[in-house]
């Protein structure tokens, strides 16, 4: 099974390698696919890949990243063991821009593929851009933050984007909230051991 995921995942990531269907990839150093476990549990989606991103070709590895891979760690997650990061564009956005609504959806048959190779019980969107494209453009971040919705056998939820939080400090106790929130609906599911979400 997860040979067979590895084979979807790298055809996908091939075909992605060479999209040329927006600007964005006039502009591109790399593309940004994702990195994590095919298996994993939990998907954590964000808006695009940043200036460090676009440089060494993965997700989340700037100052965003490092908080990221630090709020992860505090619920017992990680890229290398038990989740998967993607974002909504692949390519980065001139000047760390949101993407556009076509870019966005030029790029979205990508993030669908890889929730199919992957079919997390739990997506998380980081962020305003990733919960307008996965959970529709009505869809605002300070009113579905903390929800859990359940559609087509996902758990859908939302918190910041790990840039917000740096920018604005004072929403890192809500930010908490929700990934004790997503520890406790893993151990909920059975996919983590349930004194893992003890706080």
């Amino acid at each position: 099974m997860v040979k067979d995921k590895l084979e979807r995942w790298n055809q996908a990531k091939s075909v992605c390698l060479r999209c040329s269907a927006c600007p964005l990839a006039d502009r591109r150093t790399k593309v940004v696919f994702g990195e994590g476990v095919l298996t994993a549990p939990v998907m954590f989606v964000g808006e695009g890949p940043g200036e460090q991103e676009d440089l060494q070709g993965r997700p989340f590895v700037g100052p965003a990243g490092q908080l990221l891979d630090r709020m992860l760690a505090a619920i017992g997650l990680s890229r290398d063991q038990n989740a998967m990061i993607c974002n909504i564009v692949k390519c980065r956005p001139p000047g760390n821009r949101e993407p556009t609504a076509e870019e966005g959806a030029q790029c979205l048959p990508f993030l669908r593929a890889q929730v199919d190779i992957v079919r997390p019980r739990i997506i998380v969107c980081l962020g305003a851009t990733a919960v307008r494209h996965i959970l529709g453009p009505e869809a605002r971040i300070t009113r579905v933050r903390g929800q859990w919705i359940e559609r087509k056998g996902f758990w859908i939820t939302a918190t910041y984007h790990p840039a917000a939080l740096l920018r604005d400090a004072s929403r890192k106790g809500q930010a908490w909230s929700d990934l004790q929130a997503i520890r406790a609906k893993l151990a909920e599911l059975g996919l983590i051991p349930p004194e893992s979400a003890d706080t």
